[in-house]
């Protein structure tokens, strides 16, 4: 066996597991007994069942694989339990990396966030090495990647060959949870995004995403961190790019940041009460109040990293959405 894949039922594992297949890779993913497949559908891989924080099914699912991608991560930004996150993406890293360790895989690459990155005061982009503390971390999901990609950094330091990726807001096919930045282009498409907020992302194509995390553990350094990401574009420049792929209209007026945290509050407070999750958590708004703008120049440089136009890999995730009912569009209005 070739690789173990971690997350591979996950939107950035399963794209990574669909580029080793046409690489030519012998596929082994594990996933928990009833964990949804559908976005692996189609792929021949090896599924073995366990769990990130079970000793003896990670030690069954690295026995003879010489490359480890460490994807898996409880991606939420609102939990009713946050001590949930910490023990999947901090403790679960941890044993994931023991177990690669113990097996002697010869590449190990651990997939972190751009959320778990500086973000220069000035305004510039951030990069691997702008200057980040724990403290600057906005909710429970950035601070538990923050405390994973510290883990990486430990086993690196140990020998591990170890190699850190930082994917930033990856769009395009098979998001099928969806992701967070996925939800917004199927609310654009039902038309919910009536507004917009001050606030900006780095997007990226996710089969780049999944290129560089191959590419990372082809030509990375041991113990380096490399941003995985493309164009740096605020909100509105989304919503307005959706715009001329769809034919629908952009949101035409901005919420105040203060509107936005109040409403956001309310809905985590009725869903405490309630059951079910917030539509927009207090964690969002928060983290919409810098702008997440990252240089991913590099990864363009060591790695090789593509850069697939965001404009394709938008027109890509608005045509996957909605031929599998995610949303409809009018016909005269078809990105197909």
């Amino acid at each position: 066996m070739d690789v173990l894949v971690t997350g591979g039922t996950g939107f950035v594992g399963a794209n990574l597991v669909r580029e080793l297949l046409k690489d030519g890779a012998q596929v082994r993913v594990l996933v928990r007994p009833r964990s949804h497949r559908r976005a692996l559908e189609g792929c021949d891989v090896e599924f073995v069942e366990g769990d990130l924080l079970d000793a003896a099914s990670l030690k069954r699912a690295v026995a003879g694989v010489s490359v480890v991608y460490h994807v898996a991560a409880d991606y939420r930004l609102w939990a009713p339990d946050p001590n949930a996150l910490y023990r999947a993406n901090v403790e679960g890293t941890r044993q994931v990396l023991a177990a690669a360790a113990e097996a002697g895989a010869a590449r190990v690459v651990y997939t972190s966030t751009v959320g778990a990155l500086g973000i220069p005061k000035d305004g510039r982009p951030g990069t691997e090495t702008t200057p980040v503390t724990l403290a600057d971390m906005v909710g429970p999901y950035k601070r538990s990647k923050f405390l994973a990609e510290r883990v990486a950094e430990e086993w690196a330091g140990r020998g591990l060959p170890v190699v850190i990726v930082n994917p930033s807001a990856p769009v395009g096919a098979w998001d099928v949870k969806p992701t967070p930045t996925g939800q917004m282009i199927v609310d654009f498409l039902k038309g919910k995004m009536f507004a917009s907020l001050d606030t900006g992302l780095n997007l990226v194509h996710v089969r780049d995403v999944a290129r560089g995390h191959l590419l990372a553990a082809e030509r990375g350094k041991v113990g380096e961190k490399y941003v995985l990401g493309n164009q740096n574009l605020s909100l509105m420049e989304i919503f307005l790019m959706l715009g001329r792929l769809t034919g629908l209209r952009a949101p035409r007026f901005r919420i105040p940041y203060p509107v936005a945290w109040l409403a956001a509050a309310s809905m985590e407070g009725w869903a405490r009460v309630a059951g079910g999750e917030p539509r927009v958590p207090l964690t969002a708004v928060r983290m919409a109040k810098k702008r997440m703008y990252f240089d991913p120049s590099k990864a363009v440089r060591e790695l090789g990293l593509p850069q697939t136009p965001v404009e394709e890999a938008l027109k890509e995730a608005v045509d996957w959405f909605v031929a599998r009912g995610y949303a409809t569009l009018p016909a005269r209005r078809s990105v197909a």
